[in-house]
């Protein structure tokens, strides 16, 4: 990538200023808190020296600690924690906010709910974070009409600018220590509820001319309230691009459904797509949605699942490896897992459905991965650094490494990670990070060679 004149090399403005003048490239979001996904996606970035886009939700970080309990300002200090442990540069970390809006409070009245978003905006710039997701799209207890049915575009706009004022009011309080102006998001996807449910579903793309509308009356609604500057930073709009996923199946980027949303954005010179729950799908499908101008591909759930899978291998070792052993405490991890779950449905009883059997099932391995919101509890926390102790005492057998992380045993045989869980769980999740690496034009030239010689 060649820099532009005034912008530091690989700047999210960059990476769009330079996709719509024709490069096939874009950058992928890592949506979880997760630390282990965390310190692995900072490994690949380092590996590949690409910018590294973290984001939180509304839901996980706001100003009363979200699902998480950090604050903007304490998510940021953990980030920054992480990349000092792991030697990555603080400049190379672009800070996301997203879903940002109403939200967390869709059963208050609007008038409070939107005060209380507007403060979260506020705290998010104030905090650092730099690429700002705007979305009112969400009902409040007292908007008027059907509640399941969408509020008018004109609302949304409206109080989109609402929060963009409050995010513009924080960001000239917050220059002298924070030179960059926000950057904006605006839309928002429609996934089916709860994730989609069977194979005979479908996932309707974005109509254009439904894009469109988005676009020219948040312009409008912008230009109407003094926000001319601001809308200069909108960078993408969040569309439905056909992606989806349930619990065991996964809906795949059809390029041919998405040609006339693909079209439209070429109307305009400074916007690219953000497209969201791009989890399971193939490197190829989102190489195609970058160069469809989906530049900017948002993962999370993929990302924990990949996580989940790489702990339950090593559960698996620890107990052909360590049971019976004197002085040596199994885990438990999955049983405890399971039992937390069990007893505190929150996260998942209105997305799982089923029989008793099949929610056991789902609990562990939904493409969801309602499991990744229980990993901090101290009780499930403390199973993961029993696992991780047991097997960092012992070295694991290759023969068990092969049976249950093959993938991983190459790599340890070919001597690119070492054999201790630590490295095994990041390079279970690099797997996932380095097919969305590749997809947006930063892949490792060595790696990548590497790997097609295979």
């Amino acid at each position: 990538m060649n820099s532009i004149q005034g912008l530091p090399k690989n700047s999210l403005v960059e990476i769009i200023h330079n996709h719509k003048n024709g490069q096939p490239i874009g950058i992928y979001s890592i949506c979880s808190a997760n630390q282990f996904v965390l310190e692995a996606s900072m490994k690949q970035a380092k590996s590949d020296n690409s910018p590294l886009l973290i984001e939180s939700t509304s839901n996980q970080v706001n100003q009363l600690g979200g699902y998480t309990g950090m604050n903007p300002e304490q998510f940021v200090a953990y980030i920054k924690n992480i990349a000092v442990k792991m030697d990555f540069p603080l400049d190379g970390i672009i800070l996301g906010g997203d879903h940002l809006g109403p939200n967390a409070w869709q059963n208050e009245n609007a008038s409070c709910a939107m005060s209380k978003a507007g403060e979260m905006v506020r705290d998010y710039v104030l905090a650092g974070f730099e690429k700002i997701h705007l979305d009112a799209s969400m009902r409040c207890a007292d908007d008027p009409g059907n509640p399941a049915s969408p509020l008018t575009d004109e609302v949304i706009a409206g109080r989109a600018a609402d929060l963009c004022s409050a995010a513009e009011a924080a960001y000239i309080t917050n220059k002298s220590t924070y030179n960059k102006a926000p950057l904006y998001v605006i839309g928002t996807e429609v996934p089916v509820p709860g994730g989609a449910q069977n194979a005979e579903e479908t996932v309707p793309v974005t109509k254009p001319a439904a894009a469109k509308q988005t676009i020219e009356i948040t312009k409008k609604v912008f230009y109407d309230r003094g926000l001319e500057s601001a809308w200069e930073r909108v960078i993408a709009l969040v569309v439905q691009p056909g992606v989806e996923f349930g619990d065991e199946i996964v809906f795949h980027y059809n390029s041919e459904k998405a040609l006339a949303l693909s079209t439209l954005i070429a109307e305009y010179p400074a916007l690219v797509y953000e497209a969201h729950s791009t989890d399971y799908q193939t490197e190829k499908g989102l190489a195609e949605m970058v160069r469809d101008h989906f530049a900017i591909l948002k993962v999370g759930p993929a990302l924990t699942f990949a996580f989940r899978e790489a702990v339950f291998a090593l559960e698996m070792m620890e107990i052909e490896w360590l049971a019976g052993k004197k002085s040596i405490s199994l885990s438990g991890l999955r049983s405890v897992l399971e039992k937390i779950m069990s007893e505190q449905p929150a996260y998942w009883q209105k997305h799982y459905h089923g029989d008793a059997l099949y929610l056991k099932y789902a609990r562990k391995y939904s493409f969801s991965d309602r499991s990744r919101y229980y990993w901090l509890h101290s009780d499930v926390n403390n199973a993961l650094q029993i696992l991780l102790r047991n097997l960092s005492q012992t070295t694991i057998p290759l023969t068990l490494l092969a049976q249950f992380m093959p993938q991983q045993y190459q790599a340890v045989m070919q001597g690119e990670i070492n054999n201790n869980p630590i490295d095994l769980i990041h390079h279970r999740i690099m797997e996932v990070t380095s097919i969305y690496a590749s997809a947006c034009g930063f892949e490792n030239k060595e790696l990548k060679l590497r790997r097609e010689a295979q």
